[in-house]
């Protein structure tokens, strides 16, 4: 017969194996929420998932590479040693080692930076990494490179995102329902182009959600390549105070205001150690002196 005292020794293993395990567990979920610090804006929207990747990067550079030969016809495109160009360079790289991160694609991405000279408030990035800056934002709201960053950033973070992609999906199911419409009331190939054309208008901006994750994704990366997440308040401080007046382009598809603003401020902590822990920048660059027009 089996002692009595071996029963409840065993059971004490076992739950001190048990408590060991749940331990362990514990701890490892503690060090997967560790790594990532930072932001949480959730998962990719599956709308991207209808849409080849690849497809929408293609017409990003096609697109990008029509708007360089424009602006270099029209003696727009700042030169390889434009003081402000390799001011942005200089910026993009620090942010662009961040983005695979966000995105593992942004590895393969061949990244472009080019400045446009023309007063317009605008920047973008388009799909596959192709960003562009228009002088007058540099200019007119006298960005520091910190606000720089923050700008880059959240233009970075709608193609990391992948938020044009999913614009792209969404139309792509708009059009599908479109396609059953135009059948069940006898409009055929003429009505599906003209219901068509209306879901690909209805997306050309980003949804108020987009707009709220490139600001908080923006800010992320910006701070972990050195730059202060701080200049995300002042900076649409400053596009408030433009927007005053006639919108300029830029704000209109990116809403400022105070909700926008305590939103970046509510997120504030989550970056703010990731930028002191941060390698800094070595180089400060002079703000933008006016834009000077051939006559």
């Amino acid at each position: 017969m089996t002692p009595d005292f071996d029963l409840p020794a065993c059971s004490c293993c076992f739950q001190r194996r048990q408590v060991l395990f749940t331990g362990l567990l514990l701890a490892a979920g503690g060090a997967s929420a560790q790594q990532r610090e930072g932001v949480d804006v959730g998962e990719r929207s599956r709308f991207t998932k209808l849409v080849p990747a690849e497809q929408v990067e293609n017409a990003g550079a096609q697109q990008y590479q029509q708007m360089l030969q424009q602006a270099a016809q029209q003696r727009a495109l700042a030169p390889q040693n434009h003081p402000q160009l390799i001011r942005l360079r200089e910026i993009a790289k620090r942010i662009i080692a961040q983005a695979p991160a966000w995105n593992p694609r942004a590895k393969q991405w061949r990244w472009e930076v080019n400045l446009i000279a023309s007063p317009q408030l605008n920047a973008f990035c388009m799909p596959g990494g192709k960003i562009a800056f228009f002088y007058g934002i540099l200019e007119k709201l006298q960005l520091s490179d910190d606000e720089v960053a923050m700008v880059m950033g959240h233009e970075v973070a709608h193609a990391l995102r992948e938020h044009a992609r999913e614009r792209m999906g969404k139309s792509a199911t708009t059009s599908l329902v479109v396609s059953g419409i135009s059948a069940l009331l006898g409009l055929g190939n003429v009505g599906d182009q003209v219901l068509r054309g209306g879901a690909q208008l209805a997306s050309l901006t980003f949804s108020r959600e987009d707009e709220s994750e490139a600001d908080l994704v923006g800010m992320e990366l910006a701070a972990r390549a050195g730059y202060d997440p701080r200049a995300s308040v002042t900076l649409w401080q400053k596009m408030g105070a433009a927007a005053k007046g006639a919108p300029p382009q830029w704000l209109s598809t990116h809403p400022a205001g105070p909700t926008r603003i305590r939103d970046l401020q509510q997120n504030l902590a989550k970056v703010l150690p990731l930028y002191e822990r941060a390698d800094k920048p070595k180089q400060r660059f002079e703000i933008a002196p006016p834009l000077k027009t051939k006559g």
